[in-house]
């Protein structure tokens, strides 16, 4: 566990960047530290491996204050992330990645094998390793900055909005990816983001800091969407906190069975099918693929002649997610499915809302 006890840092110039905070990050659990600019989100990560070192107050690691021990042998035991990788740009991937086990005196036989487990495991191909940063997309290099903060299997990893530079699409697959290797790994994790849906996203527990440093409110994401602290919270938050709730809202919506048809219908089996017009196409195991308009085909159906709009809910997920199916749909019809992805059936966004009441 991570604890900070009253701890302040304030600046020759009279700056307080962070004011009397009290704080704990538990095992095992990503602590979000969220706010606006100037509220000493990245000072107090780096205080917990001292690159910043308090003015007063103490921060622990199981009980044994940081000030205590050796600064480098602190770090060494601490993986660190921060925003563009922080690569070596004349090492290649693989030594970027043993950099600190070799450091810390493993064999560089080992060194190389534990780097190339990583990249897999970060889901990277092995031809990577031989590449230099400068060859890779900035999603590629992030996965390498985590890999290179796991190559020591440090207890705990500090990470400084280590998605923010990249582009919407890649970062909502470095989050994905995130959480998976979470899941598996189970560090102790502290995460700087100004993102509010990021840190709901990511976070098991969310802490929003105030401009000088101060702490708001200290909370689950559910609770801090359902009850935020005060008026400074709840416009942090956003006003559509209400909905976001609902991300954390799990209740069965009762899926109608929907007709299909699979790639290759003729278009006489999709109007047969048809409803309203619009037809859902699965694969051979009854995987979707997206929707064929019935009035605008012409022959056997490809995948040219889909509609892929409309996002996908898994049975028993979130009624978020159930609405969300509902109203991107192109046929307003929100798809179900299990968890290898077949189809349950859709559920419409009044059936949602029904859901919504009930719960």
């Amino acid at each position: 566990m991570i604890r900070f006890e009253g701890v302040t840092k304030k600046y020759p110039d009279g700056t307080v960047a962070v004011e009397d905070l009290d704080l704990e990050a538990a095992d095992g659990e990503i602590t979000v530290l969220v706010g606006p600019s100037g509220c000493g989100k990245t000072t107090s990560l780096r205080m917990i491996n001292r690159m910043i070192e308090p003015t007063s107050g103490r921060i622990t690691i199981d009980g044994v204050d940081v000030q205590a021990q050796d600064a480098a042998q602190l770090r060494r035991g601490i993986g660190y992330v921060i925003q563009h990788g922080g690569l070596f740009p004349h090492h290649t991937i693989e030594r970027n990645i043993a950099a600190v086990p070799l450091l810390l005196g493993t064999d560089k036989r080992a060194a190389r094998a534990r780097a190339h487990e990583l990249l897999e495991l970060v889901g990277l191909s092995p031809d990577v390793a031989r590449r230099y940063p400068s060859q890779l997309s900035g999603g590629q290099q992030q996965r390498v900055g985590v890999a290179r903060a796991l190559a020591a299997d440090p207890p705990i990893m500090l990470m400084d909005e280590p998605f923010s530079a990249v582009d919407p699409v890649v970062r909502e697959q470095l989050q994905e990816e995130f959480r998976r290797l979470q899941a598996e790994l189970g560090k102790t994790i502290v995460f700087v983001t100004h993102d509010i849906d990021e840190a709901i996203k990511l976070g098991d527990r969310i802490a929003v800091l105030r401009v000088g440093g101060r702490l708001a409110q200290f909370a689950t994401p559910a609770e801090l969407l359902a009850h935020p602290a005060d008026a400074f919270v709840a416009d942090f938050v956003g006003k559509d906190r209400g909905y976001r709730t609902l991300g954390f809202a799990h209740a069965e919506v009762p899926a109608a069975s929907e007709p299909t048809v699979t790639l290759g219908a003729s278009p006489d089996e999709v109007r047969a099918a048809a409803t309203d017009g619009l037809v859902l196409v699965v694969d051979g195991e009854g995987r979707p693929l997206g929707w064929v308009d019935s009035q605008r085909l012409t022959g056997p159906v490809t995948e040219d002649d889909l509609r892929l709009g409309g996002t996908l809910a898994t049975r028993g997920g979130s009624l978020r997610a159930a609405l969300d199916a509902a109203l991107s749909s192109p046929s307003r019809r929100g798809v179900i499915v299990d968890d290898a992805g077949v189809l349950v059936g859709t559920v419409r966004a009044g059936d949602v809302v029904a859901a919504i009441e009930a719960a």
